[in-house]
């Protein structure tokens, strides 16, 4: 069973982890190789005519994408700790599956998401074949089991939860399925604003560093003498191509 404390104990840990992995990759970023990863005619269309404001654009995409990722990685954490502390869960071996725990003589196997719309149809399709594959290794055990498969989502809504191959359970129910705690879901929100108001200010310090940087190399190296923004220069370093193949 998991305690207040051990949750919020938990949680401290991986929320310091979180804010020191997004400052580290802050502050390992070069412009060159943010400008070569994003699409340049998205930022045309929002009109944005100054560095400050393309920049600014630029690493907010950028940080954005950094800390679903990250912070994705940390409620898989918490629901792993949560569920093992409450069923004896434990992190899976098979490949696509994050968890696994067994209640009432049910085995679960858990694929574990951030929200519902997390997936095309393709990256979808290959969920179930992890899904099959973790039910037929299972299978093949000598004690035979009712296997349960379940798309786990720490956050959202999905009112169709069956889904034939397998269980979406999302937000509450989710949360509720690993700790047999209907409230926990309202319960770890507290813990993760703990020290928020510090933390976020110690990184706007340094994204603020970043960000006046950037903006200074950006207007050297692709602003006309005038001061206007060269798209065409940026353009062809983030698309174009020094040799010419052949389309036959």
């Amino acid at each position: 069973m998991v305690d207040q404390k051990e949750l919020s104990d938990f949680i401290e840990v991986g929320i310091q982890s979180y804010h020191e992995k997004i400052l580290a990759r802050l502050l390992k970023l070069k412009l060159l190789d943010v400008l070569k990863r994003k699409n340049p005619y998205l930022f045309r269309i929002k009109a944005l005519d100054t560095s400050y404001d393309l920049i600014k654009s630029i690493l907010e995409a950028h940080l954005s994408s950094q800390e679903e990722g990250i912070f994705g990685g940390l409620l898989e954490e918490l629901a792993i700790f949560i569920c093992e502390k409450e069923n004896g869960g434990v992190k899976s071996a098979a490949e696509g599956i994050d968890l696994e725990f067994e209640r009432n003589l049910i085995r679960y196997i858990v694929s574990i998401k951030s929200g519902p719309n997390w997936g095309n149809s393709a990256q979808i399709s290959k969920l179930k074949d992890h899904f099959k594959k973790a039910k037929r290794i299972l299978g093949t055990n000598a004690k035979k089991q009712n296997v349960v498969a379940v798309n786990g989502c720490c956050y959202g809504k999905d009112d169709s939860p069956d889904k034939g191959d397998y269980l979406k359970l999302c937000g509450q129910r989710f949360w509720e399925l690993i700790s047999g705690d209907r409230e926990l879901y309202v319960q770890i929100i507290e813990p993760l604003g703990h020290q928020a108001h510090e933390r976020n200010e110690n990184f706007q310090k340094e994204y603020a560093k970043v960000l006046n940087k950037f903006t200074m190399e950006f207007s050297i190296d692709y602003c006309d003498a005038d001061g206007a923004i060269n798209w065409e220069k940026l353009l062809k370093y983030n698309s174009g191509q020094k040799t010419e193949i052949k389309v036959t």
